[in-house]
């Protein structure tokens, strides 16, 4: 089937503003929407393809696309859904229920085409956490046990918050369906609106006699040791979250979420740079002139390496690999070491003297060549 013009289901121009296609779609939606015209597929119809019509043209990109090619140009991943075909009334009050503010009391939200109970289900409150993990867990992951205090499952009554875990009745005022509606008079006719329920707080029933343990809440206060493997590569103020861990919810809901939050703590010796390790080390002046070998921390333990004979000040030397694995797992880092040479302040006389008699000598006169770069290159070669 023909689909029909945007612009043309909501009676707007084409170069008609955001403000207006806003207003047109409003006055649409509002004529055609569901609650205010029961059992009528052809309104249902029209306020999904008004729903469709302006989730294209208020969003700058797929607008443009519908200006240039028609409704070929959302084809293949180009936007458009097509809310006629296949998204449902909730996912269109979902996204733009906002637009309609309280014109329909509890909102969108509340809207069930098939005309069941929507019974509110208690979700725990999410608890958050601080681990903290040295260089060498983070190179390598880590599993961690920790403790936390929480708000449990009452063992008494299972949760369910009643003495004998049965003790229930359906709530009078929604009839167990969690929802109340309501019909009132605005000077768009008759609105019916629907809200949770204040009575039974949308759980759509009430306890008649409460557990003695928790107070009928379904949760007491307690404490679990969770296990929590910690992949490698993460970094300070990364968040995991472990589903379930949480607080118990209320009268056997769903429980809430674990967020860890990764605390990095600091090593003696290296520096952390993204998914490379940084280490300083300082030789003598003589070692600088006539090489040595030195040996370096790394995450993995001790290494020695080779100083050249000549070496200068700020070389950086660099060993592969031996750096933090990507957290999305797309290789390893390095660790770079910068070579500092150590220049002495306090010379006695034979030493001054030594040092003196050097100042004229050309092979201690700076001759930098093409090997020996810049600051600018080493930073430069650093941060690609």
């Amino acid at each position: 089937m023909t689909k029909r013009d945007y612009y043309e289901i909501l009676g707007v121009p084409r170069n008609a503003g955001e403000a207006e296609i806003k207003k047109a779609y409003r006055q649409m939606a509002l004529k055609f929407h569901p609650d205010k015209n029961p059992g009528n597929k052809e309104a249902e119809d029209k306020f999904k393809e008004a729903a469709e019509a302006y989730e294209v043209l208020s969003n700058p990109d797929k607008r443009s696309r519908y200006d240039q090619f028609g409704h070929d140009g959302l084809r293949n991943g180009g936007g458009n859904q097509g809310y006629g075909g296949g998204m449902s009334m909730d996912d269109i009050f979902s996204q733009f229920g906002d637009i309609f503010g309280n014109a329909f009391g509890g909102g969108f939200g509340g809207f069930s085409s098939g005309g069941g109970s929507r019974r509110r289900v208690n979700k725990g409150t999410n608890l958050r956490v601080k681990v903290k993990l040295s260089l060498e867990e983070i190179a390598t992951g880590v599993e961690k046990k920790i403790k936390v205090n929480k708000l449990v499952s009452c063992n008494t009554c299972n949760g369910s918050g009643a003495a004998g875990g049965s003790a229930f009745s359906t709530c009078s005022h929604c009839r167990g369906t969690g929802q109340v509606t309501r019909v009132t008079s605005t000077f768009l006719g008759q609105m019916q609106t629907t809200s949770t329920c204040p009575y039974c707080n949308g759980e759509g029933q009430s306890i008649t006699n409460k557990c003695d343990s928790c107070g009928g809440s379904g949760t007491v206060k307690g404490e679990e040791v969770i296990s929590l493997n910690i992949p490698a590569g993460v970094s300070e103020g990364i968040q995991l979250s472990v589903g379930g861990k949480g607080n118990a919810a209320p009268r056997g809901g769903v429980p809430g979420d674990l967020i860890i939050q990764i605390e990095e703590t600091p090593h003696p010796e290296l520096v952390r740079d993204g998914t490379n390790i940084l280490y300083e080390h300082y030789i003598s002046f003589p070692e600088a002139t006539l090489g040595t070998s030195i040996e370096v921390p790394t995450i993995e333990g001790k290494v020695r390496i080779k100083i050249e004979a000549g070496t200068q000040g700020g070389k950086v030397l660099r060993l592969k690999g031996k750096g933090i694995p990507s957290l999305n797992g797309y290789g390893r880092g390095d660790q770079l070491i910068n070579i500092s040479v150590w220049t002495p302040r306090n010379l006695n006389r034979q030493e001054q003297d030594l040092m003196e008699s050097l100042l004229n000598s050309d092979n201690f006169k700076p001759h930098p060549g093409a090997k020996d770069r810049s600051f600018f290159d080493r930073m430069k070669e650093y941060f690609q």
